[in-house]
């Protein structure tokens, strides 16, 4: 049986019963998500919602949370939230003794690097990527032996081991800012193929390409969009440049998820469709009640994995721990840094 059925298994305790005391004490996270949550699934979450915030104090824990959990999660117990570059940011200022990653595998590994002290936890082992397993170290160092000299740089999408062979990390916000600061006329991007495209089109800089793709955003379709717009007047569409070239060539705008977020709350757009993994529009559907979110239907499988029971078992019992090989922890955080030091240096 493998580590994911064995979590399966055990996590599967009986139902938390949903009490008067609990209906309180979650009484406010629901008038926040109630729009996008159903009434009749509240006692379902709420009691989960409340032990695990019960338990994070006595634990000194924090949870952090990607854009892509479910709104139970994202809303109900995260304490700190957002796309790849905010997660690394956060761990790396925390001053918790644990840290529980909902998001996935790589994204732990990213906290763990940051926080070599602290205790990290994801909820779930198999929560992993299709970009991160597109790619190995050995694959990174058979392109530095063809491509001798020229820089890698490296998705944090992608594992602390194939992190450790690179010069430098980016994220989907960050990477054509990344990819200029390395002053060099051409470099290796890795692993996504669709955003190292978008990327080569906005610099002068020659980008030599691997073909990993997101299993989420992959399956958008340029006709999928345009059917949107006949469906729904004056939609605004904005898309994750993950996606496929046609897709963003279809898009009104293309960004990150912080992107995303940026141009709703500065356009406050009457009706828009969010081109990226599912949950992230009912996230965002809490904070613009006034927009109207149609809702594409692309779930990240990975991302599924972590749920209530699992965050609340991981904090009961400490699994699963995120540990990183030191010597290959060492040079992964290096080029980790060096991205932050590119995104948080002061402008002139």
């Amino acid at each position: 049986m493998v580590a994911s059925q064995i979590s399966d298994v055990i996590l599967a305790p009986a139902r938390l019963d949903y009490t008067p005391e609990v209906a309180r004490a979650t009484a406010s996270i629901f008038e926040r998500v109630r729009r996008v949550i159903p009434e009749i699934e509240w006692p379902v979450h709420a009691p989960y919602i409340a032990a695990i915030n019960e338990l994070k104090r006595e634990r000194n824990a924090i949870i952090l949370a990607h854009n892509y959990q479910t709104p139970e999660i994202f809303h109900g117990v995260a304490d700190l939230a957002g796309d790849s570059l905010a997660l690394a940011r956060q761990a790396a200022r925390t001053d918790a003794e644990v840290i529980v990653l909902c998001g996935v595998h790589f994204m732990a590994e990213t906290a763990k690097l940051l926080c070599p002290e602290k205790t990290v936890l994801i909820p779930d082992l198999e929560a992993g990527c299709s970009l991160a397993s597109s790619i190995t170290a050995e694959d990174v160092r058979l392109l530095r032996h063809r491509y001798p000299g020229v820089p890698v740089v490296s998705y944090v999408n992608t594992s602390a081991a194939v992190k450790a062979e690179s010069d430098i990390c980016c994220t989907s916000a960050n990477a054509v800012e990344v990819v200029e600061s390395l002053n060099s006329g051409r470099v290796i991007f890795l692993p996504d193929e669709f955003l190292g495209r978008h990327i080569a089109g906005q610099t002068k800089v020659d980008v030599i390409l691997w073909r990993g793709h997101c299993e989420v955003h992959e399956r958008f379709s340029a006709a999928d969009l345009r059917l949107y717009r006949e469906q729904n007047q004056d939609v605004q569409i904005l898309a994750h440049p993950e996606c496929p070239p046609d897709v963003l060539a279809e898009a009104d705008f293309v960004g990150s998820t912080s992107g995303m977020i940026r141009y709703v709350d500065q356009r406050r757009p009457t009706r828009v469709v969010l081109i990226t993994e599912c949950s992230m529009s009912d996230n965002v559907a809490v904070e613009f009640p006034q927009t109207e979110f149609v809702r594409p239907c692309n779930l990240c499988p990975h991302m599924k994995r972590i749920t209530l029971p699992k965050i609340l078992h991981s904090l009961e019992t400490l699994q699963y721990q995120v540990v990183v090989e030191p010597a290959v922890a060492e040079k992964a955080r290096r080029a980790v840094e060096r991205m932050l030091h590119v995104v948080e240096r002061p402008t002139q």
